[in-house]
Formats: C-alpha cells, sequence, structure tokens
C-alpha cells in the first residue's frame, strides 16, 4: 500500500511549481509526460515506507522546458506549461481536492498581480526587506551585552510616568507578593 506526501503547488501564467514535501526521500521516480501525466514514486524513513503519486493535470505541459530538484527535504518540479494561460485548478478531474494537496501560498502570485514583481528566484524567497549587511553576523563583534551609544530617551520616559493608585479590596489580611516565588503557608 503506497501512501501520499504533501504536495504543494503555485501556478504563474507560464508554469507550475509542485513541492513534495518528504524527508530523506530515496529511490524518487519522477516522470512527466507532454498530456500532463505526473507520476512521482519514492521511498522515505528508515522503514522505506513507498510514497506515489499519479496526478492528471489541468493541460498539456513542455517536457523538454521542466526541471525537478531533489533535496534532502523535499522534490520541487518547476513546470513549463505547453500553452501561457492560469488554469482554473491544477487537476483535469473536479470535484473536492484531495486532502494531501494544498496550495503553496509562499509561492503563489495572484493572476493580476502577476506582472506587477519581477519574477526571479529572490522573490520566492521573502526576507521582508531586512538588509543583511547591517546585521553584524560576522564576528559576533558589540555583543557582549552592554550598550555603547547613549539612550538618553529613557531618563526622559522614566520621568513622565505615573505612579497607579493602591487599589483596595477590604481584606486586611491579605498580602499581595510581587516576587515570582510561591510563599510559605503557616
Amino acid at each position: 500500500m503506497f501512501r501520499h506526501p504533501l504536495v504543494k503547488w503555485a501556478q504563474r501564467s507560464d508554469r507550475l511549481y509542485i513541492t513534495i514535501d518528504l524527508q530523506d526521500a530515496q529511490d524518487v521516480n519522477l516522470k512527466l509526460e507532454p498530456e500532463g501525466k505526473f507520476f512521482f514514486s519514492a521511498t522515505s524513513g528508515a522503514d522505506k515506507i513507498p510514497y506515489e503519486l499519479d496526478l492528471d493535470l489541468f493541460d498539456k505541459v513542455d517536457v523538454n522546458e521542466s526541471k525537478a530538484s531533489v533535496s534532502s527535504r523535499s522534490i520541487c518540479y518547476l513546470i513549463k506549461k505547453a500553452e501561457s494561460k492560469w488554469w482554473s485548478r491544477l487537476l483535469k478531474q473536479g470535484g473536492k481536492t484531495p486532502v494531501f494537496l494544498k496550495v503553496d501560498w509562499d509561492k503563489w502570485v495572484d493572476e493580476d498581480e502577476e506582472n506587477e514583481q519581477p519574477d526571479t528566484p529572490e522573490n520566492d524567497m521573502d526576507f521582508g526587506g531586512i538588509d543583511f549587511s547591517k546585521l553584524n553576523m560576522a564576528g559576533g563583534e558589540g555583543f557582549d551585552g552592554e550598550d555603547e551609544e547613549d539612550d538618553s530617551d529613557t531618563e526622559d520616559e522614566d520621568e513622565n510616568v505615573e505612579q497607579a493608585p493602591a487599589v483596595t479590596t477590604g481584606e486586611t489580611d491579605s498580602k499581595v507578593s510581587t516576587s515570582a516565588e510561591p510563599e510559605d503557608k503557616v
């Protein structure tokens, strides 16, 4: 009995991204046919559990321009569509989508937004505009726990803090503990 791995997909007008999440895949077999038939099989884990996929893609594809990449965590397949157009779904058959098939929201771009962002490998990895040159990742210098800059605005903030009025509960015997350690009851 074969299992189905988790499959994530996204598309552009001219290509599909299919990612098969399967760690430590061995004996990987990928087959793509021009009519859109996609077959995958592999084993994974110490028990060599067999995994298999047999998908009928929505339309025809260009097998010669499609590429696969197998890593220790996943199998990525960049499939070139035979005709540059948006597909309404991934699979030919309609109805309920199989439970192992998910949208890859990290790579997804809406049809009307495709031309707004140049499609380069850097755009598939969103780091939120972080400038890594300013993160001091080289030698760890300056991380001795002391601030080197004078942070004078913290003094002004301390002066503007008002004390909250004390709240009374009406009970005279109750103690309020401010420490993180539990009280000893006698």
